[in-house]
């Protein structure tokens, strides 16, 4: 029998032999990540290795190697001890409603994990988000605020008292611990996140300014490390406006703002703050020159004057101020602080994670000077004059005023708008009792993955050799392909064979290439000339990347994830937005964050002063490129087009022939497309009665695959064939009218 000090020798034996970086088994590794979460994305991009990886970390297929393993093993040490495992007979408790760290932190953390691998490993600021999504209890109806406060069942506290208590979140920034904004009520309660409330005691616009930089712990962590924090953003109700000496509605509806002789303004100046040349509007910076690193800054959004725009945020504005506390902290912790429009947001969302300038050391002078960031947008240059709108300067050198522009004098790079003719219609479909539109998620997000953008100015090349790496535009025919009537072309918005040389952006072209070598068609590419960007980069990814993960993880708050059969894929998306109409106007920002952010690469002039040739402000950034929008939407236009090539292919009786890209009888075409919809005909009401999927529920390969992710494909709607043939008839496009709510959707 074995002593005492002889077992504890064999226990300390066999702890040596246990190594350091254990982990724990498969699935509690899952569990920890999504009780703090965290993404697949965010773990990998700190550990940098890719996300599958994390994942199949997750299923137990591989182990982690150094030296990802030993880093691996602390974050998953940590998250144990935020989020101990609950006994199995424990009762399953509800949240406790508390300060919330600042959500874009997450998202920082996973930028900076190099420079800062211990604040990486802990999951503190990612637990905003989810936190976020909660709903909040608040009381009282869903009308305009006014004087009335509606408080959440949360504790009410002075920012004083609130900086004093303890926070469980060790790694939040303390400047930000109180959330990246704040709703003020006319009675000064002060909504944060979580349900946090502060007492605002600001009765002045300037007092207001003052006590957030002072005391509300407002912001939101930089997202790259050479970015720059987001200034903490002040939401105003319309008895908050009104207590502060705010108008009810602005007078001057063109300009937006208030008259410089208004009292508030006259308060602003005289207490040496400033404003940005956009004046006080729905969305009003108040400024002093930065001292150094340390800004002074505080952002207003005035609901009154329609700061959130019904057509991306729905009727959030008439949330009580709790529950639109939560709904745009879930969007500024996903996406970013609002800053103004979401098309705003998207295009600044560009710059936060990609910033053009960053602190290099001049090997000189042994100083810190400013340098240009790789792989990103750094300054502002001209367009090609193809590449520009009307309204550039340099199509007003080449051309009259009253000139209208030929395909060949100009990049049309835009979204399908296509119908088919009524008598190219079989009788097979007509025979067929249903219109079935299929919509596909966020095309112009998904175009945008791993597309290679130019960084600079383009450069003029006459009879160059088209190569697929090289960004740009090229003037080329592709008049001599020839596809089935029954199909768009791919190269015009329009879905009409072009006539001759136009101007097309790379991915139309590579497309081009693309159907020749596939289909054998005899034609021969010979671009005329072209305007290159050989120095190139993926620069949106991280925008793709960010913006992916914001979307599925709202999607996933609304009960839509991808884990989803294509059968409970259809029955979640049915009803989805009724589940939680908070996330569901989150949703709703986050769509017009990358439709708008892609137009704002191509913002136009403003305002009744501006005249035809002049230059106006956006041509002054790095990030008004039209080249690279117009790469965006020619590679989700060409992708919507190879999608329905394969879906041809996959349902069709016989082979095409060889040299031929025409389909027979029995191929699935399509009857109209509106940007990311398709409008098919289908013997039944859901998309599973027309896509091609097998009976194991798998689609065909290339084809349109139901799910939630970017790039996949959801229900748009569904409505009888014979109503759908008599807009064809009127030469109206089914695929805007599809949805049956009277809805206009012109894609995502």
């Amino acid at each position: 029998m074995p002593t005492e000090n002889e077992l504890f020798s064999a226990v300390d034996a066999l702890l040596e032999q246990v190594p350091s970086d254990a982990l724990p088994p498969p699935a509690e590794r899952r569990r920890l990540r999504e009780a703090a979460g965290l993404s697949q994305a965010q773990i990998a991009t700190v550990l940098g290795t890719r996300r599958e990886a994390v994942g199949s970390w997750e299923a137990g297929q591989r182990e982690p190697r150094p030296p990802q393993r030993a880093a691996y093993a602390r974050l998953l040490e940590g998250l144990a001890a935020r989020f101990p495992a609950a006994p199995a007979d424990a009762p399953r408790q509800a949240p406790e409603a508390r300060p919330l760290p600042t959500g874009p932190a997450a998202d920082a953390a996973a930028m900076t994990a190099h420079e800062n691998a211990q604040q990486a490993a802990t999951p503190a600021p990612a637990a905003a988000s989810a936190a976020a999504s909660r709903p909040a209890t608040a009381t009282g109806s869903t009308t305009r605020s006014t004087s009335a406060s509606r408080r959440p069942a949360a504790k009410k506290a002075t920012a004083k008292k609130a900086a004093a208590a303890p926070s469980s979140a060790a790694a939040v920034d303390p400047r930000f611990a109180h959330g990246p904004l704040g709703v003020l009520d006319g009675d000064g309660s002060l909504y944060c996140a979580g349900g946090l409330v502060l007492e605002c005691p600001a009765k002045s616009v300037p007092e207001l300014v003052e006590w957030t930089l002072a005391e509300a712990k407002l912001g939101a962590s930089r997202l790259h490390r050479s970015g720059k924090d987001s200034d903490p953003l002040i939401v105003l109700t319309t008895a908050a406006a009104a207590r502060l000496g705010l108008p009810e509605r602005l007078e001057d509806c063109r300009a937006m703002r208030l008259p410089e002789d208004h009292k508030v303004v006259k308060q602003i100046t005289k207490a040496k703050w400033q404003l940005t040349r956009r004046g006080f509007g729905p969305w009003a910076r108040i400024y002093r020159p930065a001292r150094g690193s340390e800004r002074q800054c505080v952002q207003l959004a005035v609901l009154p004057w329609d700061a959130l725009d019904a057509r991306a945020w729905g009727d959030a504005d008439q949330l009580p101020p709790a529950e639109l506390a939560r709904v745009l902290t879930a969007y500024a912790s996903r996406v970013l602080t609002p800053r103004g429009s979401t098309a705003v947001a998207g295009l600044e969302l560009m710059t936060a994670l990609r910033p053009p300038t960053r602190a290099v050391r001049d090997e000189a002078t042994d100083t810190w000077v400013s340098g240009p960031v790789p792989g990103s947008l750094t300054t502002a240059v001209d367009p090609a004059p193809p590449e520009a709108p009307d309204e550039h300067p340099v199509v007003a050198a080449l051309f009259p005023r009253t000139h209208e522009r030929t395909p060949a004098e100009v990049l049309d790079e835009e979204a399908f708008d296509w119908i088919r003719e009524p008598e190219l219609l079989t009788d097979a479909e007509c025979g067929k009792p249903f219109a079935v539109g299929v919509d596909v998620n966020t095309a112009f997000l998904a175009a945008a993955n791993r597309l290679m953008v130019g960084l600079g100015a383009p450069e003029h090349v006459k009879a160059p050799r088209f190569d697929k790496t090289v960004p740009g535009s090229w003037l080329v025919d592709l008049s001599g392909i020839e596809l089935d009537p029954r199909l768009p072309s791919p190269f015009t918005p329009h879905g009409r064979r072009p006539t001759g040389p136009a101007w097309y952006a790379t991915p139309t072209v590579a497309y081009a290439v693309e159907l020749i070598e596939q289909f054998r068609l005899p034609v021969e590419l010979r671009p005329l000339e072209a305007y290159l960007r050989r120095d190139a980069s993926p620069y949106l990814d991280p925008w793709y990347k960010h913006l992916a993960e914001a979307y599925k993880a709202t999607m996933a708050d609304l009960g839509v994830t991808a884990d989803l059969t294509p059968a409970a894929f259809l029955d979640a998306m049915a009803g989805h937005k009724a589940s939680d109409p908070g996330m569901a106007a989150v949703l709703s920002a986050i769509k017009s964050t990358v439709k708008g952010g892609i137009g704002k690469l191509r913002e136009r002039p403003q305002g009744t002063n501006y005249r035809p040739g002049e230059r106006w402000p956006a041509l002054e950034r790095p990030t008004w490129r039209p080249d690279i929008r117009a790469a965006v939407i020619s590679a989700a236009r060409v992708n919507m087009h190879r999608k329905l090539v394969k879906t041809a292919l996959a349902t069709q009786g016989q082979p095409a022939p060889t040299g031929s890209l025409v389909f027979d009888q029995d191929a699935l075409l399509p009857i109209a497309l509106l940007s990311d919809c398709v409008v098919y005909p289908s013997p039944g009401p859901s998309p599973l009665d027309v896509l091609p999927y097998d009976p194991a529920g798998k689609p065909a390969p290339g084809t349109f695959r139901l799910g939630v992710s970017p790039g996949m494909v959801k229900h748009e709607g569904t409505q009888p064939l014979f109503w759908a043939v008599e807009l064809l008839e009127q030469q109206h496009n089914p695929a805007r009218h599809i949805k049956g709510d009277g809805a206009l959707d012109d894609g995502e």
